[in-house]
C-alpha cells in the first residue's frame, strides 16, 4: 500500500498509504498471537490486505521467488493430496488455513523487501508486544487469575490465546529472542522494562510443559548470543555480553528452581521433563508411526490428504518431514525439503551484513534454525503462523539485501526519489 499502481507500470509514492500500510502490518502481526480457532483473525484479515496492497501496488520480488514458487507447490502438493480424502469437510478447512498461511509469507517477503529496515522495526515491535500479551495470559490463566482462566489452559498446562500450549510455546520464542539480545548488547540500566518482558514469557514457555519449546528456547537463545558475540569487533561489549548471558542464566535457573517448588508445578514437571515419554516408544507409539510412515508414502507419491494419517495410525504424524508428504504429496514433501536448504543457505549470508535490520533477521534465523533441527522432528509445524512469519522475513531480508546491491551498481538509482519510475525499479 506504499504506492498506487499506474496505467504506464509507474507507481505513485502516497504518505498516507505508507502509514496505514505499515500499521496494517503490524496489526496483521500483532492477531497472529491469537488463534483460538481456524480460519484465525488473522488469516481473515490477511485476504482484504493482501488485495488491497496488491491492487495499490504490491509487487512480487524475483529475488524471493524461490520462496514463492516452492511455497506454491507445497500448497499445490497439498491441495491435490486433498482428493485423495473421502470425507471433505475437515480436510477442506484444513487446507484453507495452509493456504491462507502460505498466502501471509509471501505478502510478507514481499512487504519486508519494499522497506527492510521501516517494516521489519514494526514487525519485531508487534511480535514483541503480542509475545509478552498471550504470555502474561497465559502466566495469569495458570494460577487462576483471570475470569474464565480454564478458556486458556489444557492438561495444566498454560497455553494463553492459542489451541495448544505446544503452538503457544514455541509462538513466544522469536520475541524471547529479541528481548534477550537487547539485553545482552545495551547497558543494564536501560533494560529494565526488558529484564520484566523477557522473565514473563520465559515463565509462560516454562508453564507451557512442552519439551520441544524448552529444547527450541535453548537452542534459539544459544544461537542469538552467539551471533551477537560474533557480530562485534569490541571486546569490552564481548566480555559484557558472555557475563550477561552467564548471570541472566543463573538467576533464570533460581527462579525456575522456585517455581518447582511449588507441588502442582513439581508435579507436572516431573511427568513433562522425561525425553522419551510413554506414548512416544513402544509399539503404535510416536517413534513406531513415524517409521512405519516413511514406508507409506514410498507407495503414496500423491500423499493421503489430512487428517488420514491419524485414521491409519491412530495419531498424527508429529514430525514436519513426514507430514510433508503425507499431507502434501511427494510434491509438497520434496518442495518444503528443498525449501528449507535454500532458505538456510541464503540466510547465513545475511548473519553478518552491516545492515540496521541484521539483529533482527539474526534473531529469525535463530528461531529457524531451532525448528528445522528440533522442532520438525518432534511435532507438526505446518499450521503455525510464527513460521511462515519467519519465512517471510528471512526471504524479504533476503529481496532487500540483493536488491540493495543490484541498485549500488547502477549509478541512477543512487537518487531513489528523484523520478517515480526510479521509485518503482527500487522496489
Amino acid at each position: 500500500m506504499s504506492a498506487i499502481a499506474l496505467a504506464d507500470g509507474e507507481r505513485l509514492h502516497w504518505p498516507g498509504g505508507v502509514r496505514l500500510g505499515d500499521r496494517t502490518v503490524a496489526v496483521l502481526v500483532f492477531l497472529s498471537g491469537f488463534v483460538f480457532i481456524e480460519p484465525s483473525p488473522s488469516d481473515v484479515l490477511l485476504i482484504g490486505t493482501a488485495i488491497v496492497w496488491a491492487f495499490c501496488g504490491l509487487r512480487l520480488n524475483r529475488y524471493s521467488l524461490p520462496h514463492t514458487v516452492l511455497l506454491l507447490c507445497y500448497i499445490a502438493g497439498g491441495w491435490i493430496a486433498f482428493t485423495q480424502v473421502r470425507d471433505f469437510t475437515r480436510p477442506f478447512s484444513y487446507m484453507m488455513t495452509s493456504t491462507f498461511l502460505v498466502a501471509s509469507s509471501i505478502f510478507f517477503a514481499a512487504v519486508i523487501a519494499e522497506a527492510p529496515e521501516r517494516r521489519l522495526s514494526l514487525i519485531r515491535n508487534a511480535y514483541v508486544a503480542v509475545g509478552v500479551v498471550a504470555a502474561l495470559i497465559g502466566v495469569l490463566a495458570y494460577f487462576g487469575v483471570l475470569p474464565h482462566s480454564e478458556l486458556f489452559k489444557r492438561y495444566d498446562r498454560a497455553m494463553g490465546p492459542f489451541k495448544d500450549p505446544n503452538v503457544f510455546a514455541p509462538f513466544l520464542v522469536l520475541p524471547l529472542c529479541f528481548l534477550v539480545r537487547d539485553i545482552l548488547t545495551r547497558r543494564l540500566r536501560d533494560s529494565v522494562w526488558t529484564i520484566l518482558g523477557t522473565l514473563v514469557i520465559i515463565f509462560a514457555i516454562f508453564l507451557a510443559f512442552s519439551r520441544a519449546a524448552w529444547g527450541l528456547s535453548v537452542i534459539a537463545v544459544l544461537v542469538t548470543a552467539y551471533l551477537a558475540f560474533a557480530s562485534s569487533t569490541n571486546k569490552l561489549v564481548r566480555f559484557r555480553l558472555v557475563a550477561y548471558l552467564l548471570a541472566g542464566s543463573a538467576a533464570i535457573m533460581l527462579l525456575l528452581a522456585v517455581a518447582v517448588s511449588v507441588p502442582a508445578i513439581r508435579d507436572l514437571y516431573e511427568i513433562r521433563a522425561h525425553v522419551v515419554q510413554d506414548y512416544d516408544d513402544g509399539h503404535g507409539g510416536r517413534f513406531d508411526r513415524q517409521w512405519n510412515g516413511f514406508f507409506l508414502i514410498q507407495e503414496k507419491p500423491l500423499g493421503l490428504g489430512p487428517w488420514e494419517f491419524a485414521k491409519i495410525f491412530g495419531d498424527d504424524q508429529h514430525n514436519m518431514w513426514l507430514k510433508g508428504f503425507t499431507d502434501y504429496g511427494w510434491l509438497g514433501g520434496f518442495s518444503y525439503i528443498i525449501l528449507v536448504a535454500w532458505t538456510l543457505a541464503e540466510s547465513c549470508r545475511l548473519l553478518f551484513r552491516q545492515r540496521p535490520w541484521t539483529p533482527i533477521v539474526q534473531c529469525a534465523f535463530a528461531v529457524y534454525f531451532g525448528h528445522v533441527f528440533l522442532m520438525h522432528n518432534v511435532i507438526d509445524n505446518d499450521h503455525w503462523r510464527h513460521l511462515y512469519l519467519i519465512y517471510g522475513i528471512l526471504w524479504g531480508a533476503v529481496a532487500a539485501e540483493k536488491l540493495m546491491r543490484r541498485n549500488q551498481r547502477r549509478p541512477t538509482t543512487t537518487a531513489p526519489s528523484i523520478t517515480r519510475r526510479t521509485i518503482a525499479a527500487a522496489t
